[in-house]
């Protein structure tokens, strides 16, 4: 079991630096900051939104209207839902991946019939997941995903970090579904023939450098995290986790019965603020950088895949509490993640759906503070540096509960 290092937040110290430089500005006075404050304050930054975008929740992410309809042969599955929050509106997909409407109905060449359906389209087939931001996210029953798009390439011709995070999502997402769909990936699962998820991402980062490449070639890199739920047979049967990571987003497992961190992923870095991450130029690939880990968990245990618009934001024990605390809420009727439902109709869904808006939330407070306390201040001082306050980015988090079939 993981031990959860708490860490309160100090209200005063951001207090005591803004009145200070107050203080300063409206006196004139070029005082330095008194000794215990001035490692802590690097500048006042002005975060004034432009274009900001309200947080958005679902409970699945979109998949083709003509996926077949099997029946799952895992005793368990997810429930699940997200939330996301963009620091800046996503850019469009670029054709092919998203067709433009034409200028005329009359023309030879129309593409109006291709361009009514606005859902992104690779290899003739519907782009599964959510983009937020740089970010991409996706849900399914069995498999869920948070991968970060590198922000940096949108200043960068043909950069277009979304594209990437979405698109290695999406084809990692089908691998997963090829494999369940093979011999007993997804249940009962044989050690010789069990799932292998890292093949899969890599698999789905050859695609996606396929897909970008032609016809015209789109620049990005990103991390990615999931994670797979499958069951094993041995004495009783038992639901595992199988988790994989590249770079600083994260998953968490939670056990809400002892409220308990059972499990989380380690960040991996190049250096401070540079993350390992696929795409253009990076020398990190999933065979040969990602990491899976094997986790046995129990019914109820809740799996949040969060990028590091969260952790970078919140520390572990304030997730784990914003978690407990949204969960309380929801089961006591206090709070509905969809209004539009009476209490008697919301489902598990929706109750992961509420714990991820309410999570979102949270890191966004502090994301839009300059004077608050975060991990990311935390670490950036243990570099040398002097910055203060919390991380303006893309938040998205996916949080998902193991329950078993009925029938």
């Amino acid at each position: 079991m993981l031990a959860p290092i708490t860490r309160i937040r100090n209200p005063s110290i951001s207090v005591l630096v803004q009145a200070h430089i107050r203080s300063a500005v409206s006196n004139r006075c070029s005082q330095p900051l008194p000794p215990c404050l001035r490692n802590l304050h690097h500048s006042i930054p002005r975060r004034t939104p432009r274009g900001r975008q309200e947080p958005r929740d679902g409970t699945t992410t979109p998949v083709p209207d003509d996926i077949p309809n099997s029946k799952p042969k895992s005793p368990f599955y997810f429930e699940a839902g997200y939330a996301l929050y963009a620091k800046r509106p996503s850019r469009a997909f670029p054709p092919p991946f998203l067709s433009n409407p034409s200028t005329s109905f009359s023309e030879p060449l129309s593409t109006h019939d291709k361009s009514r359906d606005r859902r992104p389209t690779v290899n003739g087939q519907m782009i599964r997941g959510v983009t937020n931001g740089d970010d991409a996210v996706l849900v399914s029953d069995s498999f869920i995903g948070a991968n970060d798009g590198v922000g940096a390439w949108a200043t960068k011709e043909r950069g277009h970090a979304a594209l990437w995070s979405r698109l290695i999502l999406h084809f990692w997402a089908l691998e997963v579904e090829r494999a369940a769909a093979d011999a007993d990936a997804a249940a009962n699962v044989d050690p010789a023939h069990a799932p292998d998820p890292v093949a899969y991402l890599q698999t789905a980062f050859e695609h996606t450098k396929s897909a970008v490449a032609e016809p015209n070639e789109w620049f990005g890199t990103t991390t990615a995290c999931g994670a797979l739920l499958a069951a094993e047979t041995g004495n009783a049967e038992h639901p595992v986790l199988y988790i994989t990571q590249l770079g600083d987003s994260q998953i968490i497992v939670l056990r809400p019965r002892n409220k308990e961190v059972i499990f989380k992923t380690t960040e991996q870095w190049h250096w401070f603020d540079c993350p390992r991450q696929l795409g253009t130029n990076s020398p990190d690939t999933p065979s040969g950088n990602a990491v899976m880990d094997k986790v046995e968990i129990e019914e109820d245990d809740i799996v949040l895949a969060m990028t590091d618009g969260v952790v970078d934001n919140l520390w572990e024990h304030e997730v784990v509490q914003n978690v407990l605390d949204s969960m309380s809420k929801w089961q006591k009727g206090e709070n509905q993640a969809d209004p539009s439902k009476e209490p008697a109709e919301q489902t598990y869904a929706d109750g992961m759906r509420f714990v991820a808006r309410e999570l979102v939330n949270a890191a966004r407070t502090i994301a839009e503070d300059p004077f608050a306390e975060s991990p990311y201040m935390e670490k950036a001082i243990d570099e040398g540096l002097s910055i203060e306050g919390g991380k303006l980015d893309d938040i998205s988090v996916v949080a998902a509960q193991c329950k078993r079939r009925k029938g």
